[in-house]
């Protein structure tokens, strides 16, 4: 596995970190880790918390100890061929109505890139993007894997708004907006897909791990989707990521 140094967290967490850049072995290593913590049902632990580079481990002081839980760590790591033992994570179709009042920023970024709306749009939807972490709001996925093109700087000055479902660009990274909330980022279009929703079974639709596929769909398309969310019969498209 990738090297990683581990830092105590207060008295019942440790943080294993890795090389600090976003790349996608990094990703894999640290979704490797987590993996490996988690299936080794490691006495004390409570949860982990991936990020892009790191790992934070929670656990019981009145069960275990930090260099107990830090060798365990260690251990799983030197197992042969870690960093390719993580779980094919799954694959979330999102559908999206691109540009006019939903992504009023997306001729902003064609604009920037010196592209046509349309080839931004393609170039946005044209991969799968990894899940490196959920962040900011719950349900808000931090997406790898961005053409380089249609790199955007954020807002020079943030709204005070942005509504749930906004799908934008901020920096060199792509995101959903989960709920109504201030942000900076560049909006290029809305999707009716809630990818947080606290009346749900599962409230969070992702995980650190998933993949996000963004369709192109038309206004109706949009609005049809809404209905069929806001009544409860949309069903997102879901298949299994193989990495």
């Amino acid at each position: 596995m990738l090297p990683f140094t581990v830092h105590p967290v207060g008295d019942s967490a440790l943080l294993a970190v890795f090389t600090q850049r976003i790349a996608p072995e990094i990703g894999a290593a640290v979704a490797a880790l987590n993996t490996r913590v988690l299936s080794a049902n490691i006495s004390g632990v409570d949860e982990t918390v991936p990020a892009f580079a790191s790992l934070m481990v929670t656990y019981d002081p009145l069960v275990t100890d930090y260099d107990a839980v830090a060798a365990a760590m260690q251990k799983l790591a030197d197992v042969p061929d870690a960093d390719s033992i993580a779980e094919n994570g799954k694959l979330v179709t999102i559908p999206v109505c691109y540009g006019g009042e939903f992504g009023p920023d997306l001729p902003f970024v064609a604009r920037h890139a010196g592209l046509t709306e349309q080839e931004v749009i393609a170039l946005h939807t044209g991969r799968d993007y990894r899940i490196y972490m959920l962040g900011f709001l719950p349900g808000f996925p931090y997406l790898g894997g961005l053409d380089e093109r249609i790199h955007t700087p954020r807002l020079a000055n943030p709204r005070i708004k942005i509504n749930a479902g906004s799908v934008g660009i901020g920096g060199s990274q792509t995101g959903i907006y989960p709920l109504d909330s201030p942000g900076g980022w560049q909006l290029m279009g809305m999707t009716p897909v809630k990818t947080y929703d606290p009346d749900r079974e599962i409230p969070i639709l992702v995980e650190a791990g998933d993949y996000i596929r963004f369709v192109p769909v038309s206004e109706e398309e949009y609005l049809k989707i809404k209905e069929q969310v806001e009544n409860g019969t949309y069903e997102c498209i879901i298949h299994t990521k193989e990495v």
